[in-house]
């Protein structure tokens, strides 16, 4: 019907792609709110864990390279639709996963494939965002953020039901909404034969590294709360797993709200202001976390620090995507990769010191990375339209 009117297909795309973003951020809160009690249940210490959360981020790793290769090829519509389908049973792999052993090659995989989609969605909401003519990136990871709010909550149903039927829930449900939003999902970003046919090369112009290291420093607050905050929370200040699980709730949550309402802050007051404000504001929130001592005041210094991190990566995505020089799929593949390595460095570290100190001290290292990325923000003016 209307899917030949190009805005009207530009429109339904956006939906589509805020859908999976939803999906992604809903299975990442829902294994967040999984982790006391999976390490109850293998019976692993804190530097175990992290060794054995290392493997996500390794799968991160290998898989967000390739994924910016196929692109290259293919454009993002068949890559993020195949990653998509097999992310919604990840979780339950990882949770029926009987030792160690066999679950760190669960968390790789689920790592993989979440990986794998990160960059493949978020360079079909650059494709939407260029058709729509506006931002739109920090409302489309608002839906992440609002999948990562349902999926923290879900604490109180491992409480309830137990961790594998909670798994096999949200299985379920992402693969509901998965079949609502796949047809809907915008194509026509292929490259012209000229560029995917030469062979791949990670780009030579320093900016684009430089807006990789913010956005590698901006994913360490979420990191550090995916893995972390809930076991923060049950071991350091007391509370049971359902409480637990709003830690990355709240700091989700937050998120959510600030990126449904970043994109006009952004044309607002510019990608550069923002970012450092952002900076600043997550900052204070995880270095408050660190000297909270109680539950509640816990929870909303989580808030604070979500409330500051929502617009940071997404304006770094946006910066990547719109570097001049070179495709939006290869800006996209260099910083996601870059990122993927705080990912994959930040539970190991965490888990060592974790182990000696306990958590907290990680919160306080957290906010003074954020103050390094406040002062390289001024290369991500490339996220502003005007400067296009």
């Amino acid at each position: 019907m209307d899917a030949s009117n190009p805005l009207v297909s530009a429109q339904r795309g956006r939906r589509a792609v805020a859908a999976f973003f939803f999906i992604n951020g809903f299975i990442v809160g829902s294994w967040a709110a999984q982790v006391p009690s999976y390490i109850q249940r293998l019976g692993v210490t804190e530097a175990t864990f992290g060794l054995m959360v290392l493997g996500f981020g390794l799968g991160s790793v290998c898989a967000m390279p390739a994924g910016g290769l196929a692109m290259s090829r293919f454009g993002s519509r068949p890559v993020v639709l195949p990653l998509a389908v097999c992310s919604v049973v990840t979780l339950p792999l990882a949770v029926l996963a009987p030792n160690a052993v066999l679950a760190s090659l669960a968390l790789f995989a689920m790592g993989a494939m979440l990986g794998g989609m990160d960059v493949a969605m978020n360079a079909n909401a650059v494709t939407v965002e260029r058709r729509l003519a506006r931002p739109i990136m920090s409302s489309t990871h608002g839906f992440w953020s609002l999948g990562g709010f349902a999926g923290g909550v879900g604490g109180f149903v491992i409480q309830a039901f137990g961790p594998v039927v909670h798994a096999l829930f949200v299985s379920a449900l992402t693969g509901v909404l998965l079949v609502a939003a796949w047809r809907h999902i915008v194509g026509g970003d292929r490259p012209e034969p000229a560029v995917h046919m030469r062979r791949f090369a990670f780009p030579t112009l320093p900016t684009i590294y430089v807006v990789g290291l913010i956005a590698l420093i901006c994913v360490l607050p979420e990191a550090t709360m995916r893995n972390w905050g809930a076991l923060f929370m049950e071991k350091e200040l007391g509370v049971d797993i359902g409480i637990a699980g709003l830690a990355f709730a709240c700091f989700a949550g937050a998120m959510a709200l600030m990126r449904f309402l970043g994109d006009g802050i952004r044309r607002r007051f510019g990608a550069v202001r923002t970012l450092q404000t952002s900076c600043l504001l997550a900052g204070l929130g995880m270095l408050c976390a660190f000297v909270a001592p109680w539950p509640a005041l816990a929870l909303a210094c989580f808030t604070l620090a979500g409330l500051g991190a929502a617009n940071m990566i997404p304006i770094a995505f946006s910066a990547a995507g719109n570097h001049e020089g070179m495709a939006p799929s290869t800006g996209m593949s260099v910083v996601t990769t870059m990122t993927s390595i705080g990912v994959l460095g930040a539970p190991w570290i965490t888990g060592l010191v974790a182990e000696h100190t306990g958590i907290a001290p990680v919160f306080a290292a957290v906010a003074v990375m954020l103050l390094v990325a406040a002062l390289l923000a001024p290369v991500v003016h490339r996220a502003d339209f005007r400067h296009r």
